[in-house]
């Protein structure tokens, strides 16, 4: 099946509003299986609108739209489809009670512009707000093609496509779908020629998502059981793993951060940070997971050079030696993390996240991570090169993603990706 996803409001275009309902829909349809041919905005214009949805509907087997069914002269969606489709309104007694009702509970009382919200297909169907005024709509044509209308305030859309509209679709699909989310560390690009292969195939289907730093891949299988499907997302899954190695962190989880603090969980581990450049960002992404507290009990926030001297024994004569943006530095900081906080695991960074303050050597966006493990004794450190990103919280953000790996790392006993390990007595490297 394919789709097509509409959004009418005139403040879209003006860009009066972020345009969330796309994003969320997209996402919704993918997970169903049905592939989005066209994304649309489109302002509060009947001619316009006319003309959209009948290119539309020749092309596609599903119009999804969010958007215009309030009760002002403007909202023309519902009439407009309707023609299109070759249906008619008419007023719904049932809809119009609901109406008056939601006024009532909010001491309010409805003009006769509201009545037109009662308006619902005659061929067609409405379907049910529970969330508002607005119903939605559904309308077919003879060759098999459909229109879902949904209000355009995100909560309502929302709770419409979850309870109402979802369903109705996964049911025309006659299959189960089930999708798996992949995540990996690195660029889009980087991880699609490596897998390239396993991108081409219509079940399961294979997308790619570019976050900062890392990217996801959904996989979506159709079979006729839930059983079949999700077997078959997991087994795609492995061969992603397979191929992409340890860089493929997890599934189905919001971030590497809840990654993190599961594995020093299972592990029974305590972190520590020791933040420069990143401000206490990669404790922040730390403590916002549920649990954290388990695993996590001292961040270092040493943004001046006095404070990595004086909270972490940082040798005030290496900082001269080296600068206080060096490998050295980013190991020592982690080191006196580990002894001040008495965790099992620490990492340390220091950076140039900009815009200016570059030195010899080191542009901006050089970031340095050191990591200490009580365990064995070992230390590791990275040099990381983000000045490509040039924006301070982009830099920021990056550095922040790969201290979280490095503890993961750390945790699991990989090696540094791109990193050195130090054993005890080791010289640090200045990198």
């Amino acid at each position: 099946m394919t789709a097509e996803i509409i959004c009418v409001g005139t403040e879209l275009l003006l860009g009066d509003i972020v345009n969330t309902n796309a994003q969320f829909l997209s996402r919704e349809l993918a997970e169903l299986g049905i592939s989005v041919m066209h994304e649309h905005v489109i302002g509060d214009n009947t001619a316009r609108l006319r003309e959209l949805v009948n290119q539309a509907r020749q092309r596609s087997d599903l119009l999804v739209f969010s958007g215009g069914l309030g009760p002002t002269a403007d909202d023309l969606t519902k009439e407009t489809v309707a023609e299109a489709f070759g249906d008619t309104l008419h007023f719904d007694e049932e809809e119009w009670n609901k109406i008056l009702a939601f006024f009532a509970r909010t001491g309010r009382t409805p003009s006769e512009n509201n009545r037109k919200q009662a308006m619902v297909p005659t061929n067609g169907h409405k379907i049910p707000n529970d969330h508002g005024t607005a119903p939605g709509a559904w309308f077919e044509d003879a060759q098999g093609h459909a229109a879902v209308l949904m209000p355009g305030v995100p909560r309502e859309m929302k709770a419409m496509w979850t309870e109402q509209v979802r369903p109705a679709l996964q049911a025309r699909q006659n299959c189960t779908i089930h999708s798996v989310t992949l995540r990996v560390l690195g660029g889009e690009s980087r991880i699609a020629s490596k897998a390239a292969a396993l991108f081409d195939s219509e079940n399961p289907t294979a997308a790619i998502y570019c976050k900062t730093g890392e990217s996801e891949i959904r996989v979506t299988a159709r079979a006729a059981t839930a059983e079949e499907a999700e077997k078959a997302c997991r087994a795609r899954i492995e061969e992603f793993r397979a191929v992409l190695g340890d860089n493929a962190y997890d599934t189905d989880v919001p971030g590497l951060e809840y990654t993190v603090v599961r594995i020093l969980r299972e592990r029974g581990l305590h972190a520590a940070t020791a933040e420069s450049c990143t401000g206490g960002l990669v404790a922040e992404k730390i403590t916002n997971v549920p649990g954290a507290s388990e695993v996590f009990g001292f961040g270092f926030v040493t943004y001046a050079e006095q404070a990595k001297s004086r909270l972490l024994g940082v040798d005030p004569a290496m900082i001269r030696r080296y600068n206080v943006v060096s490998g050295p530095v980013a190991v020592a900081m982690a080191r006196g993390a580990l002894q001040a906080s008495g965790a099992d695991l620490a990492v340390g960074i220091t950076g140039l996240a900009g815009p200016g303050g570059a030195l010899p050597g080191k542009p901006v966006g050089t970031v340095y991570l050191g990591g200490a493990d009580a365990r064995s004794n070992r230390s590791y450190l990275m040099r990381l090169e983000l000045g490509g990103y040039q924006e301070r919280s982009i830099i920021r953000t990056r550095a922040a993603l790969y201290a979280l790996d490095l503890l993961r790392r750390m945790a699991l006993g990989l090696p540094p990706d791109g990193g050195v390990t130090l054993e005890p007595g080791d010289p640090v490297p200045e990198l």
